[in-house]
Parts: structure tokens; C-alpha cells; sequence
């Protein structure tokens, strides 16, 4: 079995794949850059055992992440817990399989990457892929699978946190869509704002970006609220949460070869 596992800047997301290429189990764990390889062992070891899986079964690791404080932990995780050496996506003599068509490769976060690899060999292309994580990314994959660039935005969490930080009488709200546009009240005119206007921000921008390439592209959404922001709008046609996870077994597949 694979171990995948994909590290955010919010959020670690551990999955084991069976040899069939499906999702057995997976977690979510805070990222903290002062948990120990031997904390992410014992808690995955746990979690395992509920799951009736055996740690014995990991046969490989792959890594994703955006967070370099974090990779030495995670391979010490992989070699000393699973007996394996992970495949890191960025690393020397990875294959992704696709062409990066920017100006500064090294640039990109694996993340997106990943993305694009598993966006293309599920939905093809042209396309763009929406992003919900920390930051709300839009990536352009083109008809050959080649990375052509992005954007980049605040994240909706990281907007909300930076407006409750920033003006003191303005308290933390949950993201969820509001019954009306116009908000009554100090919380429904913020969950307005925040829902509003990030439904704004992605049609606008997919709008400009099909504009540019003088093409139409389907959207398609990951990431945990992108079932909340796609019932909102049309301009996303597909919704797919495991996007990233997915992509890492299909680089993984190529790279065992």
C-alpha cells in the first residue's frame, strides 16, 4: 500500500491508497512545525489500528509539500515508521510527467503541481483548477497537461482572520453563504462580504482568464469549502476534494515504472 501524504500550510492530509488506486483511509492534522516524526508515528499508528489497517502493509511513501520546515520531520516519519524512502515531489529525478511553462519553475508550490498532473489525466484540458487553501490559487493547466501559470489570492480563512485582527469590533465568523446579499447585522453583512465576494473574485478571474487564452475552460474546484463556493456559482463545473491526494498516486505510478 502508499502512504501519501500532502502537506499544507493550514493542514497535513495523510492517505493510504490500496493497490487498486482507491482512498482506504484518510487524516487531517494540523500543520506545527514542532510536532516530532515519533508524535505523526504514534498518532498514524493509532489511527491505523481503528482503521484495521497495518502499518507493516506500507510498502511506499510519497511527499507533497509546501512547507520546507516540515520535510525533514516527514521523512524521518516515512523512513523510521514504514522502512521506506519517500519520493518528494520537487526532488531531483522526480517526473511529473508534465511541462512547467513559467518563467522560474522552482517557483511553484508542489501543491499545484500535483494538481495539474491530476487534474489533466481525469478532466484533460485546457482547464483551470480552483484552489480553497490557505491561499485561493487558480491554475491554468493547457491542452497537452503543461503548467501555464496562476494566481494567486488571499485565502478565505486568511481574509477573515486578517478582518478580525484588524478592526476591533469585528469578531470571528464561520464561512458559510448568507440568506440575503445585504446583511442586516455586523456577522451577516461579513459572511456577505467574505461569501459575495469571493464568488465575485473566482468569476471575475475566470472570466479574464479565458478572455486571455480567447478559450473556453471548464473550472474545476478543490479544496475543503469548494463544495460551498461551487453550489454558489456556475462558473464551476466540477468539484473534486481529493484532487491533490489523487495526483500523488498518479506520480507515484509513474515514477515506480
Amino acid at each position: 500500500m502508499l502512504l501519501a501524504i500532502d502537506s499544507g500550510n493550514t493542514n497535513i492530509v495523510f492517505a493510504v491508497f490500496g493497490n487498486d488506486g482507491t482512498i482506504l483511509e484518510k487524516w487531517r492534522s494540523s500543520t506545527d512545525g514542532n510536532r516530532t516524526s515519533d508524535e505523526f508515528g504514534i498518532w498514524l499508528e493509532q489511527l491505523m489500528q481503528l482503521a484495521k489497517l497495518n502499518r507493516e502493509d506500507i510498502s511506499s511513501t510519497i511527499i507533497s509539500t509546501v512547507v520546507p520546515a516540515n520535510l525533514y520531520t516527514l521523512k524521518t516519519l516515512c523512513k523510521k515508521y514504514f522502512q521506506c524512502d519517500p519520493l518528494i515531489i520537487g526532488a531531483p529525478g522526480i517526473e511529473l510527467g508534465i511541462n512547467i511553462e513559467i518563467d522560474r519553475p522552482d517557483d511553484v508550490g508542489a501543491d499545484r503541481l500535483v494538481n495539474s498532473v491530476s487534474a489533466h489525466q481525469r478532466y484533460g484540458g485546457p482547464l483551470i483548477i480552483v484552489d480553497f487553501g490557505t491561499a485561493t490559487t487558480f491554475d491554468v493547466v493547457g491542452s497537452d497537461g503543461s503548467y501555464q501559470g496562476g494566481i494567486i489570492a488571499p485565502g478565505v480563512n486568511l481574509s477573515l482572520e486578517a478582518l478580525h485582527r484588524a478592526a476591533a469590533r469585528l469578531p470571528r465568523i464561520a464561512v458559510e453563504r448568507p440568506e440575503k446579499i445585504v446583511g442586516k447585522g455586523t456577522v451577516p453583512a461579513m459572511q456577505s462580504g467574505i461569501f459575495w465576494g469571493y464568488i465575485g473574485l473566482i468569476e471575475g478571474l475566470v472570466v479574464r482568464i479565458r478572455d486571455e487564452y480567447g478559450m473556453e475552460m471548464p473550472v474545476i474546484a478543490t479544496g475543503g469549502l469548494s463544495p460551498l463556493f461551487a453550489s454558489s456559482t456556475e462558473v464551476i463545473e466540477k468539484t473534486d476534494t481529493e484532487l491533490t491526494l489523487k495526483g500523488l498516486h498518479t506520480i507515484y505510478q509513474l515514477n515506480s515504472k
